[in-house]
């Protein structure tokens, strides 16, 4: 099935945005900068965590949501994925079998079928983060994803069981699943990573695994917590002569204080870039027409809603072109 619909539509434009990633890079943060974004952009919003961990929530100091949505800030409301809640719903609405406290034996087919038979369970998931687009009770919806290693059969879910189940109502409904999810005017997916060997790496492998394992669209790749560029080439000259024994003897008495720790604590956030540079460079490279957003590391923020803020500015400065339909 062909990638249908305009891939010049900003992300935030967009009706389902998954945000995936190697465990570590920030996925949550992103997703919660993003989800406030859109919120204060006026568009109603839904974030779901997927691994149900309650990471957003407690960076948007609040409660963590349940299967439920509900509203952590103007605009902007979460839910947590649960399988078997998203079964039970799947029941009522389609087969029209009375809601029960257990699902019991019925729960236990389920899991024997979901071993058995690839996708069931990943269907369910992507069903009712498709189920929520076909309400259209929001106007984006912002998905903290699974990690690199679960997302791909996830996406590839529906297509999966359309090629396992060939007539029928199952066939029917996974069909309005795949219209919405291979939809890029639609969906996307946003693949973060930091800037080390393994997160780039694996941001990589993921990249080139959905573009040839699913048909989703890949909407962009974010380097999170970038060491920012201190120096000038020239700032650098001048910083490496002030370690000179004799010149930090002067600055002591110029300042009243041992620069010594200021000067050493440069020095290793100069390494730390220097080190990350050769990873950045080369999933630049590699990107293709994939845009490319690179966020600093926030020094000072703390965590919470500072931290979310923040990248969320950041977000915004580096990527107000993508984000938003010009």
């Amino acid at each position: 099935m062909p990638r249908t619909g305009s891939k010049s539509l900003g992300l935030l434009d967009r009706s389902l945005v998954f945000i995936t990633g190697k465990g570590g890079v920030g996925k949550s943060s992103v997703t919660a900068a993003l989800g406030l974004l859109a919120a204060k952009a006026g568009k109603r919003t839904l974030i779901c965590e997927v691994e149900a961990k309650g990471d957003v929530a407690r960076l948007l100091d609040c409660e963590p949501g349940g299967f439920q949505p509900m509203k952590a800030r103007e605009n902007l409301f979460l839910m947590s994925m649960n399988t078997e809640e998203a079964l039970r719903e799947y029941l009522r609405i389609y087969l029209r079998l009375p809601v029960v406290a257990k699902l019991g034996p019925l729960a236990k087919t389920f899991d024997f079928v979901a071993n058995a038979a690839p996708g069931v369970e990943e269907i369910l998931v992507v069903g009712k983060l498709c189920y929520e687009v076909k309400e259209a009770k929001y106007d984006l919806i912002l998905v903290d994803a699974t990690s690199t290693g679960h997302i791909v059969s996830q996406l590839a879910s529906p297509k999966g069981i359309s090629e396992l189940v060939r007539l029928g109502m199952v066939k029917d409904q996974v069909a309005w699943m795949e219209d919405i999810l291979y939809d890029s005017s639609q969906t996307s997916v946003i693949v973060a990573a930091t800037p080390a060997e393994t997160p780039i790496n694996e941001a990589l492998e993921l990249a080139e695994r959905i573009d040839h394992e699913t048909e989703v669209h890949l909407g962009a790749l974010i380097v999170n917590k970038v060491m920012p560029e201190l120096f000038s080439r020239s700032e650098e000259e001048f910083f490496a002569l002030l370690q000179d024994p004799r010149s930090t003897k002067v600055l002591n008495k110029i300042v009243s204080a041992d620069v010594g720790p200021l000067l050493r604590g440069s020095n290793a956030a100069l390494e730390m870039r220097r080190c990350a540079a050769p990873y950045v460079e080369r999933l630049m490279a590699s990107a293709g027409d994939t845009p490319v957003a690179l966020l600093p590391l926030m020094f000072g923020v703390g965590s919470g809603m500072k931290l979310v803020r923040a990248l969320g500015e950041a977000l915004a400065a580096e990527w107000d072109e993508l984000l938003w339909q010009a």
